[in-house]
């Protein structure tokens, strides 16, 4: 059982998906709307079974999820769409709570590594160097949390240029373990 986002990277199953959400009924749609602070978000969930343009190689596949995300954020609008499959048959509004559970984890960690230090732009490819960054990535986030930073993308702006505060950060760390 499985709920795996589809990203750009996946360049044909992504595209798959894109044109059946834009063609196909959905089976389900669930719509939240959520207000905090300065941010409104409204999200759209559609649940679709059609998977007659989807590769066959997708074995045990039972659903395309798209998920709309609009709103504003400090002002500013924004619009995002992302893309799911998985092999549960559930409707919309099991997929958005069990994504939006999914959204606390990956903002916690996924998030920070692929926007704050980018990992998803990194042009390192080759044998174990991709696994071996994104270990270190994921122990400097925690170095970081353990320090009491909250908010990575600050603690890079702050110490990011300072090394002996970061070594500082590791050796609190060591001494404290």
């Amino acid at each position: 059982m499985i709920v795996m986002a589809v990203k750009a990277n996946q360049k044909r199953l992504y595209e798959q998906i894109q044109l059946t959400t834009e063609q196909a009924t959905p089976l389900s749609v669930d719509i939240t709307t959520e207000h905090r602070s300065d941010r409104l978000t409204t999200r759209t969930v559609s649940v679709f079974d059609d998977l007659s343009d989807i590769s066959s190689e997708w074995v045990g596949l039972a659903r395309l999820v798209k998920v709309e995300r609009t709103g504003t954020r400090a002002s500013k609008p924004y619009h995002q769409i992302a893309y799911y499959i998985s092999s549960l048959s559930l409707n919309a509004a099991q997929f958005a709570q069990g994504i939006r559970g999914h959204w606390g984890i990956e903002n916690r960690l996924h998030w920070v590594k692929d926007v704050v230090l980018e990992e998803d732009s990194s042009r390192i490819r080759l044998g174990n160097a991709p696994a071996n960054l994104s270990i270190i990535r994921s122990l400097v986030i925690a170095i970081l949390r353990y320090n009491g930073y909250s908010s990575i993308t600050k603690a890079v702006r702050m110490i990011g240029h300072n090394l002996e505060q970061i070594f500082l950060l590791f050796g609190k760390v060591a001494s404290e373990a």
